[in-house]
């Protein structure tokens, strides 16, 4: 009778548990802050932000110099593991299977530098907005941050960065002025315009595929104050309030960037209680402006009668509030695209899929408004240039369990579909959730470019980043 060899089937398995605990000496031997799955603190080591993406990555490192960025891409390229960086984790949706990685995690690198003088910040890679907008304040100055005050700067910046001040400023990834990163043959470069321009190019809006950003160089601007809040109605009058919106955002100056928005906000004891459980439609907008400005500015949405207003003059440092993100990682998804238009029947059609009576699961559905200097594209900036389109839109829900996170993305299609008339021929990397194609973002010249620079740069795909860039 035949009888199986078990120990020659053993074998392997072996074999490939003594060369794993070879390859965690060694990267332990790297001093470089590192945490695998027998390890206590692993669950919160690979937690991402976004705590609907469940990381598996093979370890998670915490590098807190350059130089440690430098060994562990030195280390993984030989061992064959990719290196996927990743600051907050806001999109991690967006990066997918780690799990042939090292997920690195710089949030020791958190050194923040302003030049007063100079008007420039150079922060390191685990950097978040808030702690920019803080140390910018107190020279009177202000970064391009987005709506959520704990997002990290690099990963929103390399996906392009659309703020409070972007139809004044544009976006955040075309103020760059010098990166420094770890390219995939663990060498530290300095990019600029004059210095690897290609590499600075790819960089500003293509995405992290081309290397480990370990520090960033940006332009501050000269924000003190600004007129800000938000304007709340019943959700049944949004069909009103949105329209009468979109008319004033017709004529408002570049100075002002504002949000329409269904929010359906959940009975929670952490929301006051004259908002919780209750559906909203709501304005919110940053206004470049004094008081009396502003409130002319705001006339034509206040005749309609509000019945929460919080507008007041804001220092930026407060700004990461208005949108009412959350601060603390949740369970989240967002699908998000750009409308090219937004006329009458667009906004029916929205309300009818996300308004009151709809039964909708999500909760928020917003539309931001673009245009101003969104639309320049100068010959200086980098891959992801402009917006060509009029507004941003997000779909938002909740998403604790299997069953919810199924309906927020089944209501999400039906929003999208409904809206499908007017979108527009790209999309905005920050807003998709899920990995996407380079040519959902980009023009074929700019795809075919971007594939240059990743062919040139790592050649092996080494680095793993959300929305990756396939060699040309």
């Amino acid at each position: 009778m035949f009888r199986p060899d078990y120990s020659l089937r053993r074998a392997p398995a072996a074999a490939e548990d003594a060369r794993r605990e070879r390859r965690l000496e060694q990267i332990r031997g790297l001093k470089l802050n590192v945490v695998s799955e027998a390890d206590s603190g692993w669950d919160r080591a690979r937690r991402a932000w976004n705590l609907a993406a469940d990381q598996r990555p093979r370890h998670v490192a915490f590098p807190e110099t350059a130089d440690d960025v430098v060994k562990l891409v030195t280390f993984a390229g030989g061992d064959g593991l990719r290196v996927a960086p990743q600051g907050t984790g806001h999109g991690a949706g967006a990066l997918g299977s780690v799990d042939d990685a090292v997920l690195m995690r710089p949030t020791r690198m958190r050194d923040v530098a302003i030049d007063a003088g100079r008007r420039r910040a150079r922060v390191g890679a685990g950097v978040t907005w808030s702690e920019v907008q803080a140390a910018a304040a107190e020279h009177g100055l202000a970064g391009l941050a987005g709506t959520s005050p704990e997002i990290g700067v690099v990963g929103y910046t390399l996906g392009g960065g659309l703020g409070w001040l972007a139809r004044r400023y544009g976006l955040a990834c075309n103020s760059v002025l010098a990166i420094d990163v770890v390219t995939a043959n663990g060498v530290l470069l300095h990019v600029d315009r004059e210095h690897e321009p290609d590499l600075f190019w790819a960089l500003r809006g293509g995405g992290g595929s081309f290397g480990i950003v370990t520090a960033l160089e940006f332009a501050l601007y000269p924000v003190r104050e600004l007129y800000a809040g938000a304007l709340f109605w019943p959700q049944e009058r949004a069909a009103e309030i949105l329209a009468t919106w979109q008319a004033w955002t017709s004529g408002v100056p570049d100075s002002v960037t504002s949000v329409g928005r269904l929010l359906n906000l959940p009975a929670l004891l952490e929301i006051p209680e004259s908002l919780r459980g209750r559906s909203f439609v709501l304005i919110e907008a940053a206004c470049l402006a004094t008081t009396d400005e502003g409130i002319e500015l705001l006339r034509p949405l206040r005749e309609l009668g509000p019945e929460i207003d919080t507008f007041t003059m804001l220092a930026p440092t407060s700004l990461g509030a208005l949108h009412m993100d959350p601060v603390e990682p949740v369970p989240v998804s967002i699908d998000g695209w750009l409308l090219a238009d937004l006329p009458t029947g667009a906004i029916d059609a929205l309300v009818g899929a996300a308004g009151a009576g709809s039964g909708s699961p999500l909760l928020s559905v917003e539309l931001r408004h673009l245009g101003g200097a969104l639309l320049d594209a100068a010959p200086e900036y980098g891959a992801l240039a402009s917006l060509d389109a009029r507004f941003a839109t997000a779909a938002i829900g909740m998403v604790p369990s299997a069953d919810r996170a199924a309906a927020v993305e089944r209501h999400s299609a039906v929003v999208r579909a409904a809206l499908a008339p007017w979108e527009a021929d790209r999309n905005y990397p920050n807003f998709a959730e899920r990995s996407s194609s380079v040519s959902d973002f980009h023009s074929p010249a700019t795809c075919e470019r971007l594939g240059r620079v990743k062919a040139r740069y790592d050649p092996r795909d080494l680095i793993r980043s959300t929305h990756p860039i396939p060699t040309a």
